[in-house]
């Protein structure tokens, strides 16, 4: 029965290998696994989105209007002045008693807190994050916070999907697979776009590109929308009709456009830490320091109402044309001013609603002075590049915003602005709105997507084959005398029988306890060794070996044929480490082949 499993996995693990030498992405079945559950993780992600949105509704009538509705309205149709100054006061309070005695992990917008989930807690989220986050971006964004809905259900999409697979036996991958899922779901069912959503995962949260990821993420996306329409409504958020014929001269204005979104996103990205270094230094305890921000918030509210609450009404009136000259020009800075204190104090609420409301109004101003045919091309081109340079997310932006319209004819000048945003972001600010958070607790986060060169090149292209091996006909004291005395040349010998094949391992710790259990030493190495070394095979990455070497705490291992017969060479850790000989020249050595002849 032994030699019948042993068989078998031998047969597995040549499938696999082969497999994945000819393969460019690693097959799996988790891959379906992951995809089943996914579509529960939608369908959950669609539901917050839904409870969230009548959550807002009801704290927003009650706190406005007085009245009980689950209806999801704008605070401006309150026009109690009472109501603007003590509303988001007495919201920001419950925050605080909330993120003091609930979870201080509601504090802030979602994304950051999803990310050091994914990173840094093995995927695993909290099950009163996901009740308490919610239930408190409904009560900041309901009584006037200038915030969206999209990032608390993105981190608690996140938490559902992390709940759900902790049901289950997971590897931590297939758990941040789940988590990513849900955020991204949650954001799909928000906004109808399941498209940038999921690309919201590769540019964002998955921190790599591979099947195992992004297809369960693509279909959590697909149906969370796909129930959107039954939960909050179908078709495009705002829908922009007229088609644009853009010329040579609004491909160029595109780069201006995007260069001043990104000027602009760096100056609120900068003032949000601003403020909240400014919060850190007040001599109280955080959990005033919500109320303390609402403050601004009432402030805001009287001077300009419509700035108060999601604000998706405005956004559809910049986007349109409907809302011009010195009117935006005060919505846009009593907007920053609110979300940045606010955002500052530690409240909840999400961050996209606010970008795409002040960069259409960026874009509005500047229709009033750019040349063009159609002014309302750059309130579209304006909310995408403030997206991309605030969050770093050019593709996604992009999609984003072609998603929220339903209007693809301007894609090549969305390109262009997005494109350029992003590029004056990462020259003037060192981190993105999402990862200042999560590195200001001591976490530091690379986002670059790069051939790992451990996984690019195989064993056989760095190994050693110019190997001492002791043979296995020898006894235990011949070969502790001639390889194991005052003049060892190597830490450890390959022993192999008269044909060359490999039949183990053999250092000086191995080598003592040869010499206890046989003190005199007459046995054969053949004899006593074990069978079943730690091996790796010629076509395999060296990143797949060099995480074998970490597990079985190895410092060296023998590499043979796909038989596990012949021994071909030995590879060690400074071997699998060579291949970054290869990315340091491409990095630092410059060379030209063309030169000029006289």
């Amino acid at each position: 029965m032994t030699s019948i499993t042993h068989l078998i996995r031998r047969i597995y693990e040549n499938w696999k290998r082969d497999t994945l030498s000819q393969s460019d992405f690693r097959p799996s079945v988790s891959i379906l696994k992951l995809s089943l559950m996914a579509v529960f993780i939608g369908i959950a992600a669609a539901l917050v989105a839904f409870v969230l949105y009548r959550m807002i509704g009801l704290v927003t009538n009650v706190a406005f209007l007085q009245r009980w509705s689950f209806d999801f309205i704008s605070p401006s149709l309150g026009h109690s002045v009472w109501a603007i100054v003590i509303a988001p006061v007495v919201g920001g309070l419950i925050i605080g008693l909330m993120a003091r005695f609930g979870s201080d992990r509601i504090r802030g917008h979602g994304i950051p807190e999803a990310l050091e989930a994914i990173l840094f807690r093995k995927s695993k989220m909290m099950l009163k994050v996901a009740i308490l986050k919610p239930l408190s971006a409904a009560v900041a964004i309901g009584t006037g916070g200038p915030f969206g809905a999209e990032g608390p259900i993105i981190m608690t999409g996140g938490a559902v999907g992390s709940l759900f697979g902790q049901m289950f036996y997971l590897t931590s991958i297939e758990r941040r697979t789940l988590l990513v899922a849900g955020a991204c779901a949650g954001m799909a069912a928000t906004f109808s776009t399941p498209i940038a959503a999921t690309l919201l995962a590769v540019e964002l949260l998955l921190f790599e590109w591979r099947p195992r990821s992004i297809i369960p993420v693509a279909i959590a996306c697909f149906v969370a929308d796909t129930l959107r329409p039954f939960l909050l409504g179908g078709g495009a958020l705002f829908p922009i009709a007229p088609e644009f014929h853009l010329q040579l001269v609004d491909m160029c204005m595109a780069a201006v456009c995007g260069f001043l979104a990104g000027l602009l996103a760096t100056a609120l990205t900068a003032a949000v830490y601003k403020a909240e270094d400014g919060f850190t230094k007040l001599p109280i305890h955080w959990m005033w320091w919500p109320a303390m921000g609402a403050v601004a918030v009432s402030i805001g509210g009287l001077i300009e109402p419509q700035a108060l609450g999601v604000g998706y009404n405005v956004i559809g009136e910049l986007l349109t044309g409907k809302l011009v000259g010195s009117a935006i020009l005060v919505f846009m800075v009593v907007k920053s001013l609110m979300w940045v204190i606010y955002l500052g104090s530690g409240t909840s609420g999400g961050v996209l609603a606010p970008l795409l409301a002040l960069g259409a109004g960026l874009g509005g101003l500047e229709s009033m002075v750019f040349p063009g045919s159609n002014p309302l091309l750059w309130p579209l081109l304006s909310m995408g590049a403030m997206l991309a340079g605030v969050m770093r997310l050019p593709f996604t932006s992009i999609l984003f915003a072609l998603e929220l319209t339903r209007n693809a004819s301007a894609l090549p000048a969305l390109l262009v602005a997005c494109t350029t945003a992003y590029g004056v972001s990462v020259f003037l600010m060192k981190r993105s709105i999402l990862t200042e958070k999560v590195a200001r607790r001591g976490f530091d986060i690379f986002r670059e997507y790069t051939v790992d060169r451990l996984e690019h090149m195989a064993v056989k292209d760095v190994m050693s084959t110019e190997v001492m091996t002791v043979s296995g006909e020898i006894s235990v004291r011949e070969a502790a005398q001639k390889y194991f005395g005052a003049d060892q040349k190597y830490r450890a010998y390959p022993v192999v029988d008269g044909e060359g094949r490999l039949l183990n391992i053999i250092n000086r710790e191995e080598m003592a306890r040869l010499r206890q259990a046989d003190p005199d030493g007459t046995s054969r190495l053949a004899d006593v060794l074990g069978k079943d070394p730690v091996v790796s095979y010629p076509d395999e990455s060296c990143k797949t070996v060099a995480i074998r070497a970490a597990v079985e705490k190895l410092e060296r291992m023998p590499v043979v044929s796909a038989d596990r017969q012949m021994l071909l060479g030995v590879v060690t850790r400074y071997d699998l480490l060579k291949p970054y000989t290869h990315h340091h020249e491409e990095e630092r050595i410059r060379e030209r082949f063309f030169r000029n002849h006289r």
